[in-house]
């Protein structure tokens, strides 16, 4: 395979996310790490872009990994408008989820106003945020996040079931939760466990950077960011431990100490520093431009630019491939209505998969 640019008119500020909602309006939104959601035509000779939200005001950039980082839909975007973002906020230093909604009289920007904020999760340190947020095909709301940050999970976080940090939350955002504006599903997995929250759908990741649902299978797929020498690509079910920092991929995190993998879930896939330093994870290819991407896990390496593909039978793999050298600092994937994958590069715009010449 290799890269070429997509909507290469339009330049962008750290690009964290690519998203579009089925609102029959065929629009592309895209998040600034600053704070700012642009809009513009799903269309590859767009030539502008608006901005549909402006939270600068609210967003922490003080460290270099905390910023405006998650936007999903609302499944009934089309009927309710509502959205959701995840980014930093300090004094004090936490990451909030929100809920905001379009203009009444402009379905074409948000109103900066409507800001409903659903959780706010204290951060001790300013880096492994995690910060994706998608919709499953159950309807629920599913957030990332690290494991508070510094460096070898210091607090114990991602081992520790009682702390919402070093795992993935499924939450209801529905109107069902009463008073409250969200609340937890009853078929979670740490429901009645002493002092677990119950948020919890997952957990032991270090930095869940970009997790997916696969549209065919309902597959979550998400890359975890390793420390020293491993980085990983989890497949992400109820209940299970994913291993940080008692492992960092498929290996004891301290060599010199043998651990028990009793109990965890090791990745699917593991590569070393040697390809690359911090996985983003991406999507499954459901589109129609590349055929020979169809059904392929694709996800990249935001150091090394480098984008594999991998395929899954449900057991295990059966096929595992370097797809492209990009030299792209891969901030995040991104998929339209259609199946379209996008590969999102830090500071150098929007870019595409295509077969090479």
């Amino acid at each position: 395979m290799q890269v070429q640019r997509a909507f290469p008119n339009l330049t962008f500020q750290r690009l964290t996310n690519l998203v579009q909602p089925d609102d029959g309006r065929d629009r592309i939104f895209i998040t600034e790490q600053a704070g700012i959601v642009r809009v513009f035509s799903n269309d590859q000779d767009a030539s502008n872009s608006d901005v549909f939200l402006d939270i600068r005001d609210l967003v922490s950039t003080g460290h270099n990994e905390e910023g405006l980082l998650g936007l999903a839909f609302d499944p009934d975007y089309r009927d309710n408008g509502h959205f959701y973002l995840y980014y930093s906020a300090a004094g004090p230093r936490r990451s909030v989820l929100s809920r905001f909604s379009i203009s009444p009289n402009d379905p074409n920007v948000a109103d900066p106003v409507s800001e409903l904020v659903i959780m706010e999760i204290s951060q001790p340190y300013g880096n492994y945020n995690g910060g994706q947020i998608a919709f499953g095909p159950d309807g629920h709301l599913y957030v990332g996040l690290g494991d508070g940050g510094s460096g070898g999970d210091p607090q114990g976080n991602g081992q520790d079931i009682g702390s919402l940090l070093g795992a993935i939350l499924r939450i209801d955002v529905k109107d069902g939760c009463g008073s409250k504006n969200c609340c937890v599903p009853p078929d979670h997995p740490f429901i009645g466990v002493a002092g677990a929250r119950g948020e919890i759908w997952a957990y032991g990741l270090r930095n869940p950077w970009r997790f997916s649902f696969d549209k065919e299978t309902g597959i979550l797929w998400s890359g975890d960011v390793g420390q020293n020498r491993w980085e990983e690509i989890d497949k992400v079910e109820k209940g299970l431990n994913y291993g940080w920092n008692v492992m960092e991929g498929a290996h004891c995190f301290s060599p010199s100490v043998r651990c028990n993998t009793v109990g965890l879930a090791l990745p699917v896939v593991e590569y070393c520093h040697s390809d690359g330093c911090s996985v983003t994870g991406g999507y499954v290819y459901r589109g129609s431009n590349v055929p020979s991407l169809l059904g392929a896990y694709v996800y990249g390496d935001f150091c090394s630019g480098r984008i594999w593909g991998l395929r899954h039978d449900g057991a295990s793999i059966t096929e595992h491939r370097l797809l492209v050298n990009s030299d792209l600092s891969i901030t995040s994937f991104g998929r339209d209505l259609s199946g379209n994958l996008y590969v999102l590069s830090r500071d150098d715009g929007i870019y595409k998969l295509v077969p090479a010449q």
